[in-house]
């Protein structure tokens, strides 16, 4: 059963997501493509450091892109992938099962998504 677990396509979805920051942000580009500062201060409880590590996390799961434009100064504008809004939309079954347990903690932005809300 242990193996079953974990070749689950679920198991892959969940470890692309540990962490504590990562549906945030895939929740934020959901909205729209974001420039680092623009996604920094929408998350302001993240500190640089931690948002560069899980968008190089992010980026390498193919959950986002990161557009470099060759300007100066330098831009760099993170967009979602299509793997990754297909996550964002999985993940709508997931936020009204926690809500229908009445969560008193706050659930993950994706479930202030609108179109996750459906």
């Amino acid at each position: 059963m242990a193996d079953m677990a974990n070749d689950c396509g679920f198991a892959a979805a969940i470890r692309m997501l540990e962490g504590k920051w990562k549906l945030d942000i895939l929740c934020e580009l959901h909205t729209g493509a974001r420039r680092f500062g623009r996604l920094r201060r929408a998350i302001p409880a993240i500190s640089e450091k931690m948002l560069a590590q899980k968008l190089r996390e992010l980026e390498a799961d193919s959950l986002i892109h990161r557009k470099v434009y060759e300007q100066m100064p330098a831009k760099v504008v993170y967009s979602l992938s299509e793997r990754g809004a297909g996550l964002i939309a999985s993940s709508a079954a997931l936020c009204r099962w926690g809500e229908q347990l009445g969560l008193s903690e706050p659930v993950p932005a994706a479930c202030a998504v609108p179109s996750l809300r459906a």
